[in-house]
């Protein structure tokens, strides 16, 4: 039995690819700061018939994303599949012109140190499986700079790129790398951007190993 590592666990987008993925016989591992949170989701996918469990960690911190992937590989199962998809924070969204070099530094550690790390910290293991996929969550920002959350925009930026190098170089070992753009509002009852929905997109992105990027509905003129 593989895993699927989930890098930003909530009760939304996160909870219903975690259980998309483990309904189709994964192990999940949630990973957030907020322990008490890990447990309610847990507990909710455990009452699926998903074995599940929460390990605490922070994108920030490169060494508790290290530490906890090690531990939910050794607990679960190989992780065959990550899921990097955390919400930035409200003071990364600022306009350009009031965005100072400081003010950089924690969202591109966030978007490009964080999933650089995760992807060291899996590799070796989908690397022994023969198999894995990497699955990268982004909204417009990505793909279209927004003078106005210019934080996002340029860490997004960074992330899509470095997303791309690996889906690149490692499709050679059957290791797919995809990025998903969400361009609106996720809310339950949008016809292409629920959370149900896009956990089905995320999970034929797995399966089917097509192209890099893939777009929820069409970017909005």
């Amino acid at each position: 039995m593989t895993t699927f590592a989930l890098i930003g666990a909530g009760p939304g987008l996160g909870l219903a690819a975690a259980c998309r993925f483990g309904t189709a016989g994964h192990h999940v591992a949630l990973l957030s700061r907020n322990a008490e949170h890990l447990d309610v989701l847990g507990a909710e996918l455990v009452g699926e018939g998903i074995r599940a469990r929460g390990f605490t960690a922070d994108v920030l911190d490169p060494a508790s994303l290290t530490a906890a992937l090690h531990a939910a590989a050794e607990e679960l199962g190989p992780i065959e599949v990550l899921q990097f998809s955390p919400v930035p924070r409200a003071d990364f969204m600022k306009p350009v012109l009031d965005t100072s070099a400081t003010d950089l530094d924690d969202p591109l550690a966030f978007s490009v140190k964080g999933p650089v790390t995760c992807v060291h910290a899996v590799l070796p293991g989908m690397r022994e499986l023969g198999r894995g996929t990497l699955l990268f969550v982004n909204g417009a920002s990505a793909v279209r700079p927004n003078r106005k959350v210019a934080g996002t925009s340029v860490a997004f930026a960074a992330e899509s790129a470095y997303a791309a190098m690996l889906h690149d170089v490692l499709a050679p070992e059957n290791i797919h790398a995809a990025q998903l753009i969400v361009p609106g509002a996720i809310r339950p009852d949008a016809e292409h951007s629920s959370p149900a929905v896009l956990a089905e997109r995320l999970y034929a992105i797995h399966t089917e190993r097509g192209a890099f990027r893939h777009y929820a509905e069409p970017m909005p003129a």
